[in-house]
């Protein structure tokens, strides 16, 4: 399989600056590590190390931030379940913190930490792993003039399993966050719901999270990947690579922001429901819709973008930093191939006539 993906990797127009040594090595001796070692990488993109290495990116940029933004999501799930009781955000955490302190804030963070860590494993490691599959599907040409659909069917196809991966740990988060006495650790809530609901209950909310999570990750991966296009092509004064790390950076950081925007505006309401199902075991997507109607299923919005804006521009900076560290190939946005580019300009040299 990843003999394969590496083929795919070497002609993709996703593979990134690789040196032209790399690009014209001839088959056989010294190959693309070679040239890698040269280049000072530490992998060959599109090697299995190189998809590992991603998957540790999306680990640390996943893992982290959320886990950062707990008491913010706290509250956010609050008003979600509770409107009458939590107002607004400044009244949530008002409220949250009168109850159960300070420290109050920090509930559900274990189940945070490491189910968004296995979540980012997968979102960033197998997107990774399918952009270079599906693009190595479709002829170079193909692939660079239909690249924002391979980005959408990679992001979906990699947060399929991500979610799978995550939806134990989110439902004993939401039960940790928002049911008073139910439970204050993992270790006391995850017993307690096998004991009185069975292993079933950790996927009952499956279904509504890929319909939250796909479209959200679909947005994040698309956006992000044509955003990044855009402001080199129209922002950024210089071309990439005469840019220093750190200034791709900070380019790498708005584009992760403004994706971040998008993302929690298109995936809001499935979230609501989310949040719902997992804090009562009887509700059914339909009757939860029922009861909030349109304007209820969009409550928390405000504080849900400043989170998700947040988050997602400091994942994307995370993980190319991760990156940069690890001396990873680090692709920039999709180049046109040169034989388009010349046949482009014969056309344009054609009509000129």
């Amino acid at each position: 399989m990843f003999s394969s993906l590496l083929d795919a990797a070497r002609s993709s127009p996703f593979r990134g600056p690789l040196s032209p040594a790399q690009c014209e090595a001839a088959p056989g001796n010294q190959g693309m590590a070679a040239a890698a070692v040269t280049n000072g990488d530490s992998c060959e993109f599109g090697s299995t190390k190189y998809f590992a290495l991603c998957g540790l990116g999306g680990i640390l940029s996943c893992g982290i931030t959320h886990t950062a933004v707990v008491p913010l999501d706290l509250v956010k799930c609050r008003l979600q379940v509770d409107p009458d009781k939590y107002k607004n955000v400044v009244n949530g955490f008002k409220v949250s913190v009168q109850e159960e302190g300070m420290r109050g804030l920090a509930k559900g963070w274990a189940p945070t930490f490491i189910g968004y860590s296995l979540q980012g494993l997968c979102k960033f490691g197998l997107y990774e792993v399918f952009k270079v599959g599906y693009s190595g599907m479709l002829d170079e040409e193909t692939a660079y003039t239909y690249r924002t659909g391979v980005y959408l069917a990679a992001s979906a196809s990699a947060e399929f399993f991500a979610d799978i991966a995550l939806s134990p740990l989110e439902a004993a988060k939401v039960r940790i966050q928002t049911m008073p006495g139910f439970a204050s650790t993992l270790r006391e809530a995850w017993p307690k719901m096998v004991q009185n609901e069975g292993v079933g209950t950790f996927y009952k909310g499956l279904v509504p999270l890929w319909g939250r999570q796909i479209p959200y990750t679909m947005m994040k991966f698309a956006c992000f990947e044509k955003t990044l296009e855009l402001l080199y092509k129209y922002v950024v004064p210089k071309p990439r690579d005469q840019c220093t790390k750190g200034e791709q950076l900070v380019v790498t950081f708005a584009a992760g922001y403004i994706a971040g925007v998008f993302c929690a505006i298109v995936s809001h309401p499935a979230d609501t429901v989310v949040s719902k199902l997992n804090q009562d075991k009887t509700a059914t997507v339909g009757s939860i819709i029922g009861k909030l109607g349109m304007a209820g299923v969009w409550k928390g919005l405000g504080p849900r973008i400043v989170m998700i804006g947040t988050l997602t521009a400091l994942q994307w900076f995370i993980y190319d930093a991760v990156k940069v560290w690890l001396r990873m190939p680090r692709p920039p946005p999709a180049e046109m191939p040169e034989s388009m580019r010349r046949r482009l300009e014969a056309e344009e040299a054609g009509k000129a006539k």
